[in-house]
This record gives C-alpha cells, sequence and structure tokens, in this order.
C-alpha cells in the first residue's frame, strides 16, 4: 500500500498530507518534584518493520491544533479526511477478502463485515465494532477500516456501527446508537459469543459500553478488546505529557482532539465513566485485551485501564508495539505488525467468546 494512503486512514486529525514540526512554546515555570526534559532527539527505531518505521517517520498530523470555530468547519474536516480514507478501501477489501453491506439495525446505521470464509469455530460469533476518529471523524463508510481488518485476517463476521457524531448529535448519541446495536445483536446471538472492539474513540467507547451495559441489566459481551482507548478526556496521565510531541498522529491534547471532546460531551463532566470509562467501576468486566505503543499519547490511558481492570480481578493482557504513536498497529495491512496485531487480537477472541 502506498504511504499516503497509509497515513490517510489516521482516524484522529487525519489528512492527505502532513505538517511541518510545530513550533515549541516557551518553556513553563517547572513545578515542585516535575522534570524539566532538555530538547533531545529521538530517532526512528531500527528495531521495527520497515513499513512501520516509514509510519514512524512521517511529520505531525497537520491538524493538530486546528480547533474548528463553526460546525461548517467542523464538518469540512470531516469530509476531507473521510473522502481519503474511503478511497483506501477497495484495495483493502480486494487483498483482505471482505465484503462490507450496508444496513440498519435498530434504527441505526451499521455495516456487515463478511470474509469470504468463516472457520465453522466462528459461525456463531459476532464481533461489534465501533470505531475511532475523536468522536467527530470518519462517518459511514469510513469508518470499516478496523472492522474489514479483524473480518479479514481473523475470520469474523463484524458489524460495524456507524453512529451518530457530533456537532449535529453530541454525547448520548453515539453512547445509544451503539448501545441499540449491542442489543439488537443479544437477541440472535448470546452474549458469550459476541466480542466488542474498536481503536481510539472506539476503544473508549468499547468499555463504556460495558459499564452501561451492566447499569442496564444486560448479559456483558464474552470479551472485549479496547485499542489505545480514549479512556479519560482529560488531560490526566504521564504519556499525555511524557509524548506530546513525540506522537506524531494526536500531537498533543491542546489542540482539535481538546476541542473535540468538548465538542461531543456538549457540557457534561469529562470524567463522567460514560465519557471516561477509566473512572467507572470495572469489577466484573469480561476479559480483555488492550494495545498501545510506546509513543502514543494515549500510553497512559491504556495503562491505567489495565492496572484498573487487574485491581478489580479481571483478565486482561497489555501489549504495547515499539515506536508507534497512535493506533498505528493497524495503519498497513502489509505491515507485520498489523498481522500480528490482529492475529493477537482475534486469538484473544477465539480463546473466551463462546461457540
Amino acid at each position: 500500500m502506498k504511504i499516503a494512503h497509509v497515513a490517510a486512514v489516521a482516524l484522529l486529525l487525519a489528512g492527505t498530507s502532513y505538517a511541518q514540526q510545530p513550533q515549541q512554546e516557551a518553556t513553563p515555570p517547572v513545578p515542585p518534584g516535575a522534570r524539566h526534559v532538555p530538547d533531545h532527539i529521538v530517532p526512528v527505531p531500527d528495531t521495527v518493520s520497515p513499513q512501520m518505521q516509514a509510519i514512524i517517520a512521517q511529520p505531525y498530523n497537520p491538524n493538530w491544533n486546528v480547533v474548528p470555530k463553526s460546525p461548517g468547519e467542523w464538518k469540512a474536516i470531516v469530509d476531507k479526511a473521510a473522502a481519503a480514507v474511503v478511497a483506501t478501501l477497495p484495495e483493502i477489501r480486494e487483498k483482505l477478502g471482505v465484503t462490507v453491506q450496508p444496513t440498519t439495525i435498530a434504527g441505526v446505521k451499521a455495516f456487515i463485515v463478511t470474509p469470504k470464509v468463516i472457520p465453522p469455530h466462528n459461525r456463531d460469533r459476532v464481533l461489534v465494532h465501533v470505531h475511532g476518529g475523536a468522536y467527530v471523524l470518519s462517518p459511514g463508510e469510513a469508518a470499516t477500516k478496523e472492522a474489514i481488518e479483524l473480518a479479514g485476517f481473523g475470520g469474523f463476521k463484524v458489524i460495524s456501527v456507524d453512529y451518530r457524531m457530533p456537532p449535529d448529535f453530541p454525547y448520548p448519541a453515539a453512547m445509544d446508537d451503539a448501545m441499540a446495536v449491542y442489543r439488537a445483536v443479544l437477541k440472535t446471538t448470546k452474549a458469550k459469543n459476541v466480542g466488542i472492539f474498536g481503536t481510539s474513540t472506539g476503544g473508549g467507547m468499547t468499555l463504556a459500553m460495558v459499564l452501561r451495559a451492566k447499569m442496564e441489566h444486560l448479559p456483558l459481551p464474552g470479551a472485549i478488546a479496547p485499542g489505545t482507548p480514549w479512556s479519560d478526556m482529560t488531560k490526566t496521565g504521564d504519556s499525555f505529557y511524557a509524548n506530546e510531541m513525540l506522537d506524531n498522529v494526536l500531537v498533543s491534547d491542546d489542540g482539535f482532539l481538546h476541542a473535540a471532546a468538548l465538542l461531543y460531551a456538549n457540557g457534561h463532566d469529562l470524567k463522567d465513566p460514560l465519557l471516561s470509562p477509566v473512572y467507572g467501576d470495572m469489577h466484573g468486566f469480561p476479559p480483555t485485551i488492550l494495545t498501545s505503543g510506546t509513543r502514543d499519547l494515549f500510553l497512559s490511558n491504556t495503562v491505567r485501564v489495565h492496572r484498573k481492570l487487574r485491581e478489580a480481578g479481571v483478565e486482561a493482557v497489555l501489549q504495547v508495539f515499539e515506536g508507534e504513536s497512535h493506533a498505528q498497529y493497524y495503519r498497513d495491512i502489509n505491515a507485520p505488525e498489523t498481522k500480528e496485531y490482529n492475529a493477537e487480537v482475534a486469538g484473544f477472541f477465539d480463546k473466551h467468546l463462546g461457540r
């Protein structure tokens, strides 16, 4: 796959070109006990594949510090990013042998993502996919790439939820839509045979869906796979500072990302567990596999969830990929890291879902 196409699929702050290195602001006063890290160079690691080296070496995402001033400006960014992603999908579907069919489930737009061959042990299993994109990006077909990968690499039928998003539909519209689809799936599939997964926003939503299922006394899924979850919408956690300007996808919480959080939350407390699920009660959660990268701005979001799950006695696996910024583990279907990620998640679902 061409690198330009790989770059286009960044679910957060995506674009078809990349900005040059942003200028750093003046160094603020150092609070007691804090560390003032001197300027230093962080090279591209030679311990990852050539495909991943190319992704890690890309300049900063150009939209990281863009704060739209109107619904029209939000939608212009969303439409441009979505068009770039959609252009890459036919090649990916063809290579992985996957079909994507638009549908409506419980009044919610969705896509049925089906591999050409579903192994016998997966025929009674369904994965529900909630996409990333800061709750504003990747509408429609643009949201399906991650679902296509896991369907193709793992041999699962996947339902990808095309949930409503701001500026037209802020919180709780996305969660309402995802839960409506989940409830509909439970009518035809045993909960133990259902998995939920997603990356970034989708990772946060995966966790929040389990919290809400507990609140609504619904059967919980057999297993979940939150990838680099947006589990805390506030700038809380070590990697928000340690990986700021190192992550070339999100770059910083101060810009588009924080603006998107406020747009979606629509005045609600950002620490509400259904917005920031790391603050929720995770006792009784299903087995969980979490994924991040060493340069990921959301590494701490992921690590904190892992520790909270373990403290609650939940079986939880944490995998962290070398050198990767936010969600780069599935950017290029030709990269060994992408195949490894999908194999790990597919294997985890195979181990824990019912048959």
